[in-house]
């Protein structure tokens, strides 16, 4: 199995996938057929969240492992929140005793009742213990469009360039969906001399009530031609599904075009639009 960085740093289209566990033990089942469909579409890597508030590790892990037997490379992901370096150490050595390697550090988000980040207040003291802990291979989250907590694009590409130097190998993009957008992030980041992988992570609206939400807790910008796409068919499922994987795939095709090889697909659990996505793109995978 090719390893995480190996990957990521030919020059090869990598297409990924990110699935989310149950948020209780009972549908562990079900999300493992899930990931087994996803998986069965031979993706570059799977990453695997931690659920809300760091609520599900072990749910995390065991998903992760059933993304391994199904012969895809896990990802990972541990959050700040909520979190201490006991806890973080614990899952650290059961990921280590499973033999899972890659690690995603995020902040994650905050519960609802404001409840701090234990002892790790930003994700760049994450990335910085989870680096005493072995041989992990570590990446983060960023945010071309900012992060909607920052003043300022110029105090996040700082704080962007810190978590990196902090010991991050490869970066994933919080959604978008104006490629113009993500063009103009990688240009600053190479200007602020942030020189790691970036993968860009693209998520198929296919229902018109996603676009409000989506907005709201990413503060993503939606271009006027998607708006356009989910006011004429908000009243018609199948077409606006339609639609939104066209939309997708159009944005892929692009972004490939323009030299940028690494694609992580926000899945939402839904293999039927992982699957069609990827075989709009069946002989555009794999390209050199």
């Amino acid at each position: 199995m090719m390893s995480l960085m190996e990957m990521l740093s030919d020059s090869r289209m990598r297409l990924s996938c990110e699935v989310f566990p149950p948020k209780k033990f009972e549908a562990l089942e079900d999300v493992k057929r899930v990931t087994g469909e996803i998986a069965a579409l031979r993706p570059a890597f799977i990453s695997v969240t931690y659920g809300a508030a760091g609520t599900t590790p072990g749910l995390t892990l065991e998903v992760a492992e059933s993304v391994r037997a199904a012969g895809v490379t896990p990802l990972c992901h541990i959050t700040c929140v909520q979190s201490s370096r006991e806890h973080v150490t614990q899952v650290l050595r059961s990921m280590d005793g499973a033999g899972l390697r890659n690690v995603l550090a995020l902040r994650g988000d905050l519960p609802k009742d404001g409840a701090p980040c234990g002892d790790f207040p930003h994700a760049e003291d994450l990335v910085r213990f989870i680096r005493t802990q072995g041989d992990f291979c570590v990446g983060g989250a960023c945010y071309p469009e900012g992060h909607p907590e920052c003043a300022s694009r110029a105090k996040d590409m700082e704080y962007l360039k810190r978590k990196v130097d902090a010991g991050l190998s490869f970066l994933t993009t919080q959604m978008f969906f104006d490629n113009g957008i993500l063009y103009n992030f990688l240009y600053r980041m190479e200007r602020a001399g942030i020189h790691v992988p970036v993968c860009a992570g693209i998520m198929p609206i296919c229902d018109a009530r996603q676009v409000r939400r989506v907005m709201q807790l990413s503060g993503s910008v939606m271009p006027p031609r998607f708006a356009a796409i989910a006011d004429r068919f908000a009243d018609q499922p199948r077409a606006m599904t339609q639609a939104g994987i066209a939309f997708a795939t159009e944005q892929i095709v692009d972004l490939v075009s323009n030299g940028v090889n690494k694609i992580h697909l926000y899945t939402m659990n839904k293999p039927w639009i992982a699957e069609a996505i990827f075989r709009n793109l069946s002989d555009i995978i794999g390209l050199e």
